[in-house]
């Protein structure tokens, strides 16, 4: 295999681990803990893993450990630094016992369920350290919730005497290993179950899961390319650049790049749906700043705009949530419409307010809106191009505003979505050290017998070595919500708070932003150089933890 200068490079960085887990561990046990809401329907749901204590590691005596098999899981979309997981797991379970064994099965969840696996050798995990994307074993979405896929992995989990399981995903994928885990120990099958919270969205924390993996590194990825637009923007003076960000659940990405970049309008769909604004209130407030730029002479600019917008605008998502459910109910009978009557279709099965809400949008959106849902049975946000609705609505009320003498400039737009291009990137220091000390944790937790825990590394605004390693119920951090018609366990998304610190610098500086031309171009990741340079947290962590 051909390598670059810089993967070469990169194979050779050893990866910064927290003081307690350099030697013997020990373990301290906190209070018991109970579900964020719903907590007699978690309970009932999760006897065996519920109300049990966040774990923390401290340094501790030497003693020895049994040789132990493992097997590993990546599920779901690709995050910087999944290999480090990996690579932080391999060596932390050879650390208990040189002769302890990995399996990696392939594909996500269904490798599992197919008994289609590897194992991996100190060999094949030396070719991925450091490195981006999730290549070593492959992802999927196979969802894990049948007791026949249970009993399927149990067989295979059996035959190779392993008997724990690292599950390395997002907030859907760490349900479905909190659900393992109740199941196998139900059984009493010996089998312990291990989460890792990775997502570059970044709306898997909370207060002992402070980001998840990938975060860092999707958002300077993406930051660097926004500041070459602006530093185009700026030079050539004629286009406005539409923006899409990931980020379907929350805003997090686009608050991020926002916080490192500058840019003049950044929508977040938190405060969307907080301040009930219409899909036309969103597009007059994007049309003011144009229009504001414009009587300074300046007919350009950027405008960033998270994934999932559409579905906070509150009357949007009231037609999404009616489709979800309609679409749940009647898919069969919905494939079998003619692509030229769905539009006509679709009209007529909902309620008269969503009804008129779904005809008035244009025929591209509309359509998207009922293209094929994804495993969870929500609409694929990422198919619906928010940013050329959007630039498409903005360039009809300057039009208006320019016949009423109210807007004087010109107006063009470019229109980018920024997504895949973070997904893989090579980790960013930060996410090296965290998801290897992620990985290391996840072997303690298994040495120490515990299952349905999420592995915890904390204080991550400070130097690595002060990071605090440890294990958090998965129970701790679910609540019921609806998916495909039925109320579902699943871990509570973490949206962007606005009366937390990121958002109200935001809020703060956003108005001299939107006027000014006050671009901040970060530049590429930088893996080598001053600390100041290539060790830094995200803007986000630094404001919450006010560094």
């Amino acid at each position: 295999m051909t390598k670059s200068a810089l993967q070469i490079e990169r194979a050779a960085y050893q990866p910064k681990l927290p003081k307690a887990l350099r030697g013997a561990v020990k373990v301290e046990k906190g209070n018991p803990t109970e579900s964020v809401a719903d907590q007699d329907a978690i309970k009932a749901l999760f006897p065996n893993t519920y109300g049990m204590p966040i774990i923390q590691f401290a340094e501790g005596e030497a003693k020895a450990f049994k040789p132990i098999n493992v097997g590993v899981i990546l599920s779901g979309g690709q995050a910087p630094g999944g290999h480090n997981v990996i690579s932080g797991l391999f060596d932390g379970i050879k650390n208990l016992n040189k002769d302890s064994r990995l399996y990696g099965f392939i594909l996500g969840p269904g490798g599992l369920v197919d008994h289609n696996y590897m194992e991996l050798t100190s060999d094949i995990i030396d070719e991925y350290r450091n490195t981006g994307g999730f290549d070593i074993i492959g992802s999927g979405r196979t969802k894990l919730e049948a007791e026949e896929q249970f009993e399927k992995g149990y067989q295979i989990l059996k035959q190779l005497d392993i008997t724990a399981l690292v599950i390395i995903g997002g907030d859907d994928s760490n349900t479905n290993a909190c659900v393992l885990a109740e199941y196998y120990a139900a059984k009493n099958y010996g089998i312990q179950v291990i989460g890792c919270p990775k997502t570059i969205d970044g709306d898997l924390k909370n207060e002992m899961i402070e980001t998840s993996f990938g975060f860092d590194t999707a958002c300077k990825t993406y930051s660097e390319v926004i500041g070459n637009i602006q530093r185009d923007c700026n030079s050539a003076r004629k286009y406005w650049h539409f923006i899409k960000l990931m980020g379907r659940s929350a805003s997090h990405i686009a608050l991020e790049c926002a916080l490192q970049v500058q840019p003049n309008v950044c929508i977040i769909s938190e405060e969307v749906e907080k301040e009930n604004l219409s899909l036309d209130d969103v597009v007059t407030s994007i049309a003011e700043k144009v229009a504001a730029r414009a009587a300074e002479g300046n007919n350009f600019g950027t405008v960033l705009i998270p994934e999932g917008l559409i579905e906070f605008i509150p009357a949007m998502k009231n037609l999404i949530s009616e489709l979800n459910d309609f679409l749940a109910a009647n898919a069969a009978e919905f494939a079998l419409i003619k692509k030229s009557h769905q539009r006509e279709y679709i009209i007529s099965k909902l309620s008269k307010a969503n009804s008129e809400i779904y005809a008035s949008l244009p025929e591209g959106v509309a359509r998207q809106l009922t293209l094929d849902r994804d495993p969870h049975g929500n609409v694929q946000v990422s198919l619906i191009e928010t940013e050329k609705l959007l630039s498409d609505m903005v360039a009809v009320k300057l039009a208006q505003w320019k016949e009423e003498g109210k807007f004087v400039g010109k107006f063009a737009a470019q229109h980018h979505f920024f997504g895949y291009e973070g997904r893989c990137a090579a980790p960013s220091n930060f996410d090296a050290d965290y998801c290897y000390s992620l990985g290391f944790t996840a072997s303690v937790l298994i040495a120490n017998g515990e299952t349905g825990y999420m592995s915890s590394v904390r204080n991550l605004t400070a130097p690595a070595a002060e990071w605090i390693a440890g294990g958090v119920p998965i129970t701790m951090m679910m609540n019921m919500e609806r998916r495909h018609g039925e109320m579902k366990p699943v871990i509570q998304k973490a949206l962007v708070k606005l009366d937390g610190a990121p958002f109200k610098f935001f809020a703060a500086n956003r108005e001299e932003w939107a006027i000014k031309t006050d671009y901040v171009y970060p530049g590429p990741i930088q893996y080598f150089g001053p600390s100041s340079v290539c060790d830094q947290a995200t803007r986000t962590l630094q404001l919450e933890k006010a560094k």
